[in-house]
């Protein structure tokens, strides 16, 4: 028999535990299936990482410090276009953060559009993934309000976070580690016909652990530090749903806490959308004793992320200054100016959004809004009395754009 070449880039592999499964409700499946999932199977034990030391090629290296170098190339610009003190800068980030949590959400078959989840974010809006997408913005904000220490407990809040908004989900799981087995591929009454069991529920907390012991290493590159630990989170595969958007809203925890990027969000999962079928086998090479796909996915992901994303930034930079100078000639004042920069990263908005998050009163959210309406920086679009919503319509091109940009390149 052909013998498979060595990991070019190698970690330990899974090992494997053996255990009895016994469908729990036979009476739901037929009487084979009941058969097929009855007896022994065999679950993942991850290997220990936090003392690991990579081994990794010429080429690797060179390619993971280009990579590097792109993404803090990104962040940089990102802060010299719009500069450090420019209002602008936190919704830039918002933004970025929720076209990141788009993409890592339609890598789950999560599909949803930038007015679609603006108007959820105002309450204004009800579709179903919309909403589901939300969570994911929320499992991304907690991760980099809580990069600065990376535990267990910061995980079970990214998890919480994410789950709080998932329809059907049982709210008491989120933000806990699963307490059952659970499998990846077929096998509805059970695991044994199924092509990845995740490691029995007793071993998470261990494996979190040592997980968490190597993302506080210093002496690793931060982009194969991320790939890695993302790779061995969804190995631990440690909640019931969800685990996939948890690990890659950790994966910009850990660009945060390494201080890669400190200005933005990277959208990164829109690198790994490109191609998802290479990502997921990347993980099971992972799974199987090479590292070195599945730091390549991170690496190509992050070019892409840092290309897409300057050339994000820069159109919605050139849609602020292209409604500033229809502003021309307003006192400088005018409520109008606080509301434009905040239009970045919420292009849809009602009163209540400028009462809650500017701080204005009725009346003056009310005039500013007539203003950016009748300059033509807003477009009125539905509602009557307080439903009433405005939208920008350019940055909504702009973000648009973005995402069939990415289409394209995964080939949708």
């Amino acid at each position: 028999m052909p013998t498979s070449p060595p990991p070019d880039f190698p970690v330990d592999p899974v090992s494997f535990e053996t255990f009895d499964w016994k469908p729990r409700a036979p009476g739901m499946y037929s009487r084979a299936e009941v058969e097929r999932q009855t007896g022994p199977y065999q679950a993942a034990v991850t290997a220990r990482i936090a003392n690991w030391t990579p081994e990794i090629s010429g080429q690797d290296a060179a390619d993971v410090e280009d990579a590097t170098r792109q993404l803090v190339r990104f962040d940089k610009h990102a802060q010299q276009t719009l500069g450090t003190d420019n209002p602008a800068l936190g919704p830039m980030t918002a933004i970025l953060l929720r076209t990141e949590s788009a993409s890592s959400s339609q890598i789950e078959q999560l599909t949803t559009s930038a007015k679609q989840l603006a108007l959820a974010e105002i309450d204004a809006g009800h579709k179903a993934n919309a909403l589901t997408v939300i969570g994911n913005v929320r499992a991304m904000e907690a991760a980099l309000q809580l990069a600065d220490d990376i535990n267990e407990d910061s995980i079970l809040a990214m998890h919480r976070a994410l789950m709080l908004h998932q329809q059907g989900f049982d709210p008491a799981g989120a933000g806990r580690f699963r307490d059952e087995q659970v499998w990846i591929g077929p096998g509805q009454a059970g695991p044994r016909t199924a092509e990845f069991v995740a490691p029995h529920h007793s071993r998470i907390h261990g494996a979190i652990t040592d997980l968490v012991k190597f993302i506080q290493r210093p002496d690793i590159s931060v982009l194969v530090q991320v790939a890695v630990s993302h790779a061995q989170f969804e190995t631990i595969h440690p909640f019931p749903d969800g685990n996939g958007r948890t690990g890659r809203a950790l994966a910009q925890s850990i660009l945060r806490n390494k201080g890669l990027v400190g200005s933005t969000a990277v959208p990164i999962s829109a690198g790994l959308l490109v191609n998802t079928g290479r990502y997921f086998a990347a993980l099971g090479s992972f799974r199987n004793g090479d590292a070195g796909p599945i730091v390549r996915e991170f690496a190509g992901a992050a070019r892409i992320a840092a290309t897409t994303g300057t050339r994000l930034v820069d159109d919605l930079v050139a849609q602020l200054e292209e409604s500033r100078a229809r502003l021309a000639g307003l006192r400088a004042d005018a409520a109008a100016w606080r509301v434009l920069p905040a239009l970045i990263g919420q292009p849809a908005v009602n009163t209540r959004f400028l009462m809650t998050e500017l701080g204005l009163g009725e009346m003056a959210a009310l005039r500013a809004l007539d203003t950016l309406s009748g300059r033509g920086v807003l477009v009125e679009t539905s509602g009557q009395g307080r439903k009433r919503v405005w939208q920008h319509r350019g940055i909504f091109e702009v973000l648009d754009s973005y995402a069939a940009d990415i289409r394209r390149m995964s080939g949708g």
